[in-house]
């Protein structure tokens, strides 16, 4: 008996929940790429106006990494919850970014990369790739480390 199969209705989850970790993954990769592109538009921007507009497909991809996040909790809650803590603190991180890319924009200063924002949005990458790419190291692990 699943704890949570009264709160929720989990028949979707287990159709899912395979392919969970592979999506949150491409999610992932998606995101560091949106934020290349967000971090280009933002130096643009600042070159040319006193602010900066948040990239929308950036955004789309951090509301997403979140939804998936509090979707993993409900199939794997230990491995999910972390993962969710991990994926606040990048939406976090972007927001103050965000708002320092502001600051630089009104005040004439260059404009520096996402730092905090990138080495959470690597953090998230390590722990999303350990899941999804896990056949990889699976032999080898299996090796070394005794369970």
């Amino acid at each position: 008996m699943d704890p949570l199969q009264f709160l929720v209705p989990l028949g979707w989850l287990s159709a899912v929940g395979p392919a969970l970790p592979y999506a949150i993954f491409v999610m992932t990769v998606g995101n560091l790429a949106t934020r290349h592109l967000a971090h280009r538009r933002h130096v643009e921007q600042g070159q040319d106006a006193d602010s900066v507009d948040a990239y929308t497909p950036h955004v789309f991809t951090n509301v997403g990494l979140v939804l998936l996040s509090f979707v993993f909790i409900l199939g794997s809650p230990v491995r999910g919850t972390i993962l969710s803590i991990l994926v606040l603190a990048m939406f976090i991180a972007d927001f103050f970014e965000l708002e320092a890319r502001n600051v630089e924009a009104r005040n004439d200063m260059e404009i520096e990369a996402p730092k905090s924002s990138i080495a959470a949005s690597l953090v998230v990458l390590v722990w999303t790739s350990y899941f999804a790419l896990f056949f990889v190291i699976e032999g080898i692990w299996n090796q070394f480390v005794v369970a």
